[in-house]
């Protein structure tokens, strides 16, 4: 018998019933939930723009860089761009950008430089910045970093049920295959390496042209990636990829006519807060502030 998941809408943020219908999509039952308190809250910001691309997939640099500098304003409540972004890192931090280098999907350039152009402008000197994925464990940038950054596109995943914020830094492991088993629900550990426990201060869930289903390890059709037009961050990188969960439960909703469970259960996203103490899960605990174009916003 197949199970009923609620599907979640705004109203469900405001009444309270949003972190039990997340924990069902992620494959939790009452034991993965328990001994959450709605005591926390944190803080997501999505800022979206209709000029972020153009019919042609192709991305605009100014109107990309000028919503990382109101999702970065809006999380510290800043207006001043460089001294919102001076809340976050220091002239004398090595910060190393965790980006994905996923064919298909990878993080776009125009993300990459405008943070690192905001970290310059913040006084790091260009020296003190490196952007890798795969190459994190000898990377001499990221071996010495006292701040780290993470930033990649969202998407399903073969292994994880969906490849977000959290799924980002496996690279920074030897042995990534040691956290495939039992749907990845361990990769909350792995924030508590000594390499990169407490240096990450921002998180940047890419939602410019999602993936929204998929079947294999290396599948991607464009039948499910739509044009959202987006980016979520947060200091939080379990609360981003909650939220970022949220959205891809409405447009599978909406694509497919009917609740379509992850395979396998994104279930890494819940047990990184409730196992791992990485973050908050839990969407009555989410600040969700939205910023700019609105159209099938969707969350």
């Amino acid at each position: 018998m197949r199970e009923s998941v609620k599907v979640i809408t705004r109203r469900d943020f405001i009444r309270g019933t949003a972190g039990a219908t997340l924990a069902l999509a992620m494959g939790l039952g009452a034991e993965g939930r328990k001994g959450v308190k709605p005591a926390r809250k944190t803080r997501v910001v999505l800022v979206r723009d209709a000029g972020a691309m153009d019919e042609q997939g192709r991305i605009n640099t100014r109107v990309i860089q000028r919503m990382m500098d109101q999702g970065v304003g809006a999380l510290v409540d800043r207006e001043d761009t460089v001294q919102a972004w001076r809340l976050l890192v220091k002239p004398t931090d090595v910060v190393g950008i965790k980006s994905n280098v996923w064919g298909p999907l990878p993080t776009p350039p125009e993300v990459e430089q405008a943070i690192k152009a905001r970290l310059m402008d913040v006084g790091v000197p260009e020296g003190n910045i490196g952007i890798d994925d795969r190459g994190v464990r000898g990377n001499r940038i990221f071996k010495d970093a006292t701040a780290l950054i993470n930033a990649r596109p969202l998407r399903t995943h073969h292994w994880s049920g969906v490849g977000g914020c959290i799924k980002n830094y496996i690279m920074f492991v030897p042995r990534a295959w040691a956290y495939h088993g039992d749907s990845c629900a361990d990769l909350g550990a792995i924030w508590n390496k000594p390499n990169v426990k407490g240096k990450t201060r921002l998180n940047v869930l890419i939602l410019l042209r999602p993936l929204f289903y998929g079947i294999g390890p290396h599948h991607f059709d464009m039948t499910y990636s739509w044009y959202y037009k987006g980016v979520l961050l947060g200091t939080d990188p379990v609360a981003v990829d909650a939220v970022g969960l949220h959205l891809f439960r409405a447009k599978r909703l909406i694509h497919f006519g009917e609740e379509k469970p992850f395979r396998p259960p994104p279930k890494h996203i819940a047990l990184a807060d409730t196992r791992h103490k990485l973050g908050i899960s839990n969407l009555e605990e989410i600040e969700l502030v939205k910023l700019g174009w609105d159209e099938d916003i969707l969350i």
